[in-house]
């Protein structure tokens, strides 16, 4: 068994131990994180009465509008709602709508279009009539439909406060002219957390009973760029409910009897995100709501909501209810999420960021990163420098990895004797093939361990490059300005000295042209240390492992260019370890038998 087979098996055993962990070890934490949960929320209740009964009937208004048949521009859309109040902080700017108290008009001060700090901001939230919505608002749902709240028409007054900014909160009422007055004030930090105070003051008629909830509400799939190398990103509803994440995607609810997803949670949030963004709604950390992610239709395309609604607030003659809401809108910023979590106790609310399967991998690795990136202020010196640490901390196993691979090598020859002696008779083969290892003490598959650990550890980086939104416009060194994108140059024009751009839309060969000068460095250093191994015996494994350098350079081209630097750069870091124990275990390296002219330009001169 040659390194060749090695690799198919621990393919074969990297998804067997991918199995595993799921049902013996990510299965069971997770059903007992859901008991805890459990307990401590029964617990809870115990200690305090559960409010009045909010009936999941009672549901939060859709905050739906109809597409226009023309879209208008952001100014143009902005301009026919009414009266704004700016927003001005030193991450954030816009205005909030008026009429409804609607936060629908959020640029990012940090964040641009493009890697040129003079490109437009990035667009958060959007108002009606844009081309897609996206707006979150707060109220009040009646127990008794003849009590009028305030809904998207109605106009609020702005009574204290002008611009809204950190320290300077800004405060709405309204009236509802039958002995209802709704008082609103709203705060914001200086990143991303708005702050909702709201009050409702009765100052004539009998009980009342109102359900305060909160919604965030996207018209429409926003376009972004869709590949292969995005596929596994998660786009859409995301929250926390019960102890555990609650997620949705788009297509989801594709189907038109796609029904809601409801939970019941005490502590917890919701919301929509993108990649790097997202507005959230954040109810009272210590009371029970009900939370729902739905679609209704919006002309040919879909309106997507997540609210949630509380317990009730029972109001009566002459008395005032209460209730304070967050609301998160901005870049999901690792550190940012973190501090909200433990200061404003949000449960979870890190995993806003889409830390995928190998979540065990990825926050470590990206706290690893992180921390390297604050010494050498650099992104892709950070990748380089963790590459090595990496590298350091699987020597032990990488050794016993290439001395395996080294006593293979020289069994080699003993194995196709034995081939060859019992080529027909495959039982008896093996047999002797299994003496040959016992006698020898050699473990054919001793050498697939560190591949498999491998496996996750690039999922890891991939994850970590594309969505984290610290690797979002990222510079490295020389032409890769953004180590979240792929590298920019490409072969066809000879890495741009020819005086053409390479179109991407020609069909079936575009993105072949494609291919930059850090995936084709990634490629040759594959190749070298495929050339170091002997060759297989197979011919038909032969020609298939010599396209895999070809085929990973065109298919690399496509990933973000951090994740090509990890790949290359741990390459070279292999090559030179298994350079120096296959001479330490006085194993013959191929490269120079394989590669002839190489031999002859930099090989040991024989004496005449």
């Amino acid at each position: 068994m040659d390194q060749n087979r090695n690799l198919f098996v621990a393919v074969a055993v990297s998804a067997l131990f991918m199995l595993g962990w799921w049902k013996f070890f990510a299965e069971p934490q997770q059903i007992k994180a859901e008991q805890m949960h459990k307990a401590q929320v029964a617990a809870q209740q115990k200690q305090t009465p559960k409010p009045a009964e909010a009936p999941t009937t009672v549901a939060p208004p859709p905050g739906i509008t109809q597409p226009q048949s023309v879209a208008l521009s952001r100014t143009a859309a902005l301009k026919q709602g009414g009266a704004r109040i700016a927003i001005d902080t030193p991450t954030l700017k816009g205005s909030l709508l008026l009429k409804g108290a609607r936060f629908d008009d959020l640029k990012l001060k940090n964040y641009h279009t493009t890697v040129d700090p003079k490109s437009p901001n990035i667009d958060l939230l959007a108002p009606s009539g844009s081309e897609n919505p996206y707006f979150a608002q707060f109220g009040w749902s009646p127990a008794e439909r003849t009590v009028i709240v305030p809904d998207d028409k109605t106009q609020w007054t702005q009574t204290a406060g002008t611009t809204l900014t950190p320290g300077h909160p800004v405060t709405l009422t309204w009236d509802n002219g039958h002995g209802l007055i709704f008082t609103r004030t709203i705060a914001v930090d200086d990143q991303y957390m708005f702050t909702v105070n709201d009050s409702v003051k009765q100052t004539a008629g009998g009980k009342i009973t109102l359900y305060p909830h909160a919604l965030v509400v996207r018209d429409g799939v926003p376009k972004t760029d869709k590949n292969f190398v995005t596929y596994l990103l998660h786009e859409g509803f995301v929250g926390v409910g019960q102890g555990r994440l609650k997620d949705k995607t788009y297509k989801d609810y594709d189907k038109e009897d796609a029904q809601p997803l409801t939970f019941d949670s005490t502590g917890g949030w919701l919301g929509i995100t993108d990649k790097y963004w997202m507005a959230a709604v954040v109810p009272p950390q210590n009371e029970q709501f009900n939370g729902a992610f739905r679609a209704t239709p919006w002309g040919a395309a879909k309106s997507y909501q997540a609210n949630y609604i509380l317990g009730a607030r029972n109001l009566q003659p002459g008395g005032t209810v209460a209730v304070t809401h967050k609301l998160f809108a901005g870049a999901k910023v690792v550190a940012t999420l973190r501090h909200y979590e433990k200061t404003q106790s949000i449960e979870m609310f890190d995993y806003a960021t889409d830390w995928g399967w190998f979540w065990m991998f990825t926050r470590p690795l990206f706290w690893v990163l992180d921390q390297i990136f604050k010494l050498v202020g650099n992104f892709g010196i950070a990748i380089i420098v963790a590459t090595i640490f990496l590298r350091l901390l699987l020597y032990p196993m990488a050794n016993h990895q290439f001395k395996s691979m080294g006593k293979m090598k020289k069994l080699q020859p003993q194995m196709e004797l034995i081939k060859k002696k019992y080529a027909d008779d495959q039982q008896k083969q093996q047999q002797e093939m299994m003496e040959l290892f016992k006698r020898e003490k050699a473990n054919p598959v001793a050498g697939c361990l560190p591949m498999l650990i491998q496996f996750p550890i690039l999922f890891a980086f991939y994850k970590v490059q594309v969505v984290t939104i610290e690797m979002f416009h990222a510079p490295f060194w020389g032409w890769i300005k953004d180590l979240s994108a792929p590298d920019p140059t490409t072969y066809a024009n000879l890495f741009g000295l020819l005086p053409y751009s390479v179109p991407t839309d020609i069909p079936y060969v575009g993105f072949l042209l494609h291919v930059g000068l850090w995936p084709i460095l990634m490629g040759i250093t594959q190749w070298v240390q495929m050339k170091m191994n002997p060759s297989a015996t197979d011919p038909v494994q032969q020609k298939m492992f010599a396209l895999m350098p070809l085929i990973f350079t065109f298919m690399f081209a496509a990933f973000p260019a951090g994740l090509v630097i990890y790949y290359t750069w741990n390459n070279l870091l292999s090559m030179a370890q298994q350079g120096y124990m296959m001479k330490k275990e006085g194993v013959e390296i191929h490269l120079f038998n394989n590669l002839p002219w190489l031999k002859k330009l930099f090989g040991r001169k024989e004496p005449a």
